[in-house]
């Protein structure tokens, strides 16, 4: 019973991790975004201290059930490990193997000194729910919307509206290298060896490792029942159970309670480390039993209901070039400061805090937001106006960061934030190289920061170029992005190393 209710959780929480990054409505963050905030390293950088408390509670109470259940890259590499135990002769395929502490504590030491050094791409290759987002964005993500877009197609010639297209395209090729390979090696690992990397590289299960060794309930061999045929050893993807010697490795122990209905003795019991082994076993197995049972039951129920409420989808224009000709693409510009969300305070805030895992970059509906391919924050968002501008009444990615590298902000504090300032370029300014008005600058402007002049001041008629007032430019990119000079425009966003009120 234990073992399916931790398997219902598991495959619920999978799947309410995996839609956060596929959709691209905004509905599915408005009602289960608290799945991000309730990842273990998120809510550490976030400094939310009642999350980290909850979690490290549970894992005192009832071992590593955060791994199994609540982490979707672990639970990604059970549905990987399961499916490979479905072939023939592969049912029972682990065997038990010693703890390897230098590597364990060796990788959670380097990962404690990036984490302090600030080398954000460090931190975001080891961060566990951080591949899983990236994985999920760069994989997932694009099937989901070709599905999508198929649908859009004959829902279009149905002449209904149910659904519509959206943009599929590479944010970032180191990227998506990187969780192409991550998802590789995950795969490879979890087929052949169940939980590897969750008990050999992952910082998160290292820590949570240490605290698990206390726990208050956890499976325990009684020695009276055992025969010693190693079934328990066979069925352990964390190959914590030395079944010869009757003890279990509990920093390593996911608690996942496979071995709890492989044993045909019922010689390993969930129980209380306290509890006696006869009556008091008993009495305690039934009441988490009951507990446990009760408990999944509400969380299954409330979040059904709540993904039942979530089927409502958004319109979202579409740009179009009319069919005339083929509008050459904007070329990204050389900025001296990279642009970062406004919410994020400062460059500094956002490396030390951001965990790379593309949650923001995912819901972003401007697509601003794209990874950085700097080497010292790597996968960590940076924005860029070639495909739009950030808007001033969105607050999206400040909604949804579960690590603080994002503050939320509101739509009135966001049109105060000024996160760079634009910068005009004379060569590749249209009155001047085609000699016809522009102004689009100026006309898109939110904040009016930009104002057309006569190019002579002493010819009246002369054409008309853009002059930046820099005290009311927020960084917004409308000017940018709304230029029509390609490949480069003819002005652009250089971006502040530290935010300001304007």
């Amino acid at each position: 019973m234990l073992r399916k209710i931790r398997l219902t959780l598991a495959v619920l929480f999978l799947v309410i991790a995996t839609l956060l990054f596929l959709d691209f409505t905004g509905t599915v963050h408005a009602w289960l975004g608290w799945m991000a905030k309730i990842q273990f390293l998120p809510a550490v950088l976030a400094l939310n201290i009642g999350v980290v408390a909850l979690l490290v509670v549970l894992t005192l109470v009832v071992g590593r059930v955060y791994c199994s259940v609540i982490c979707p890259l672990g639970v990604m590499q059970d549905v990987v490990s399961w499916i490979s135990g479905r072939r023939k002769k592969k049912k029972f395929r682990f065997s038990y193997s010693p703890e390897k502490k230098w590597l364990r504590y060796g990788v959670l030491g380097l990962f404690v000194l990036a984490l302090i050094a600030g080398v954000g791409s460090m931190v975001a290759l080891l961060a566990p729910y951080s591949s899983y987002g990236r994985i999920a964005q760069n994989l997932f993500a694009p099937l989901y919307e070709w599905g999508n877009n198929l649908l859009a197609y004959f829902a279009a010639r149905a002449d209904s509206y149910a659904f519509y297209e959206t943009d599929i395209w590479m944010r970032s090729l180191p990227t998506f290298i990187i969780a192409f390979l991550t998802f590789i090696i995950l795969v490879i690992l979890a087929w052949r060896n169940g939980r590897t990397y969750c008990n050999t590289i992952c910082p998160v299960g290292t820590v949570l490792g240490l605290l698990s060794r206390y726990s208050l309930f956890r499976p325990v061999i009684d020695t009276s029942k055992c025969n010693s045929c190693g079934l328990c050893s066979r069925k352990c993807k964390a190959a914590c159970i030395n079944g010869k010697e009757h003890k279990i490795d509990y920093s390593r122990c996911v608690a996942c309670m496979d071995c709890l209905d492989t044993c045909r003795h019922g010689a390993i019991r969930y129980r209380s480390r306290l509890a006696k082994p006869e009556k008091q076993l008993q009495e305690a197995v039934r009441t988490v039993d009951a507990a446990q049972i009760n408990n999944a039951r509400r969380s299954f129920l409330t979040a059904t209901a709540l993904l039942a409420t979530t089927a409502t989808l958004k319109a979202q224009e579409k740009k179009v070039d009319g069919g005339l000709a083929k509008i050459e693409d904007k070329q990204i510009p050389n900025r001296n400061t990279p642009l970062t969300p406004p919410g994020s305070l400062s460059a500094r805030n956002m490396a030390q805090h951001c965990t790379a895992c593309q949650l923001c970059v995912s819901v972003c509906p401007n697509q601003v937001l794209r990874p950085s391919t700097d080497l010292m924050k790597l996968m960590q968002p940076e924005m860029s106006y070639e495909r739009g501008y950030c808007r001033p009444e969105c607050t999206k990615c400040s909604e949804v960061c579960p690590a603080g590298a994002i503050r939320p902000i509101t739509a009135a504090d966001k049109s105060a934030i000024q996160i760079g300032h634009a910068v005009w370029v004379k060569k590749n300014c249209i009155p001047l190289t085609d000699g016809v008005d522009c102004g689009n600058c100026a006309r898109h402007c939110p904040t009016g920061a930009i104002q057309m002049v006569p190019s002579n001041p002493d010819v009246s008629d002369s054409p008309k170029i853009p002059v930046v007032n820099v005290e009311r430019c927020i960084g917004c990119g409308s000017c940018e992005n709304l230029c029509p000079a390609r490949p480069f425009s003819a002005i652009y966003v250089e971006g502040h190393e530290i935010h300001r009120t304007v």
